[in-house]
């Protein structure tokens, strides 16, 4: 089993910054990627950024583009989200999943989640 801890949600101002982490752990996490999803109220969850594990490789949606960092630590098997320049619509719960080998473009592993809240 592979157990995910997120940090950082809080409220902040538009314009302003936070950095999210997510804490893996487990015998078995061995990620093909990592992942972090959004879900405001009334909507869909979303997959907002992605890191590969083993490359450089990252993606981003295209609302975060240029906003977002997403990056990761691997000997602390740690994933990390910079938010900069956050709007109002920027608003969600925060999750990052993990990706295993062989899973496809699956997420089996949840946090459960840290809440993001931008004012105006």
């Amino acid at each position: 089993q592979v157990q995910l801890v997120e940090s950082g949600g809080g409220l902040v101002q538009a314009g302003g910054s936070l950095r999210l982490s997510c804490a893996a752990s487990g015998r078995t996490f061995n990620p093909h990627t990592m992942g972090w999803f959004r879900q405001a109220p009334g909507k869909e969850r979303e997959l907002i950024a992605r890191i590969w594990w083993s490359s450089p490789t990252t993606y981003y949606t295209d609302s975060v583009k240029g906003r977002f960092t997403i990056s990761r630590d691997n000997a602390k098997n740690t994933v990390y989200l910079q938010m900069n320049s956050l709007k109002p619509e920027d608003t969600a719960v925060y999750y990052c999943a993990c990706n295993r080998f062989g899973a496809g473009d699956r997420y089996d592993y949840w946090g459960q989640g840290t809440q993001v809240t931008v004012s105006s």
